[in-house]
């Protein structure tokens, strides 16, 4: 194991006293940071040493302030230490619980909890701390990614100017706006059987829900059968057309944005896997529903708005 382990737990109180024979330390999965399950004589956690370059683009203060009202709300594990200027974080391991891949998701049990967890983190009461801008965001990569002087995929310009006709229908309505996770991959949720919790909150910030249940739909590769479960639970009714189509958008642009994310991983050398394939699978994925028959449709209904 890594001296490095080590010496951030030797660093945190409550834990540099623990440091003995004792104690075992496995690592967990993760892509951008390096998460380790601790077993000590104060029970299981797990810490998370944030990866390389990630302070050019996450907000260390605002994630520990949301990520803390998450766990209030029940939906996210309990924060023991965070250190905002490393991004070093203490959680207390889930007992008795998975963390879910696309099979274990599409189950419809494991469906319908899941949309009960975003329904709960959406409907929890308090603001989070900022906002997640889709487009602003996009823009914010777009930069970062000058500044390391990176290529893009083929045909992401073209995408791109498609994406426009996207934030103009976007635009013409006020949205909903609800505090979100705004990174829901398939492992960042952890499921214990009754409850499927939500972790690792480095995006969150305000933002309409649809975007989370787009999203969570592009990283369990949903079809369209789970779609209408998971949203029939998510809302305790059939949706509108107005919330559905806001979600398929979510759904192409969740695809556009994690495409740049990719490159930043790319162009930041992210041994975690090949992040230049990760990024032109998205791009390409974008494309794919962007040219469906039924994109059209779900964009006037944007346009439209709520009945």
């Amino acid at each position: 194991m890594s001296i490095e382990v080590y010496e951030a737990l030797g660093a945190i109180k409550g834990f540099n006293e623990l440091m003995s024979h004792t104690m075992t330390i496995e690592q967990l999965g993760g892509l951008t940071n390096r998460n380790y399950k601790v077993n000590c004589e104060r029970g299981s956690f797990v810490l998370r040493l944030a990866g390389e370059g990630t302070s050019d683009y996450i907000d260390r203060k605002a994630e520990l302030f949301n990520a803390s009202i998450a766990s209030k709300a029940g939906v996210n594990a309990e924060i023991i230490h965070f250190d905002v200027d490393s991004g070093t974080m203490i959680c207390r391991y889930i007992d008795n619980a998975k963390t879910m891949d696309i099979e274990g998701l599409r189950n419809v049990d494991a469906l319908c909890r899941t949309a009960k967890a975003f329904r709960q983190l959406h409907d929890c009461g308090e603001d989070f701390q900022g906002r997640f801008e889709l487009f602003g965001q996009i823009d914010q990569y777009l930069e970062v990614l000058r500044d390391l002087n990176a290529d893009l995929p083929e045909g992401f310009s073209e995408v791109q100017q498609d994406a426009e006709a996207v934030r103009d229908a976007l635009s013409r309505h006020e949205l909903p706006s609800k505090p979100c996770h705004c990174d829901p991959m398939v492992e960042n949720c952890v499921d214990n059987g009754r409850q499927m919790y939500i972790i690792d909150f480095e995006y969150a910030g305000n933002n309409d829900p649809m975007w989370d249940l787009g999203d969570i739909s592009v990283e369990g590769d949903f079809t369209e059968e789970q779609d209408r479960v998971f949203l029939e639970a998510y809302f305790g009714h059939s949706p509108d057309a107005f919330d559905v189509a806001r979600m398929v958008m979510y759904k192409a642009m969740c695809d556009l944005l994690w495409t740049l994310w990719g490159v930043v991983q790319h162009a930041n050398n992210n041994p975690a896997e090949d992040f230049w394939a990760y990024a032109v699978e998205r791009l390409e994925r974008c494309k794919l529903l962007m040219a469906s028959d039924n994109f059209p449709k779900h964009l006037e209904a944007v346009k439209r708005g709520p009945a």
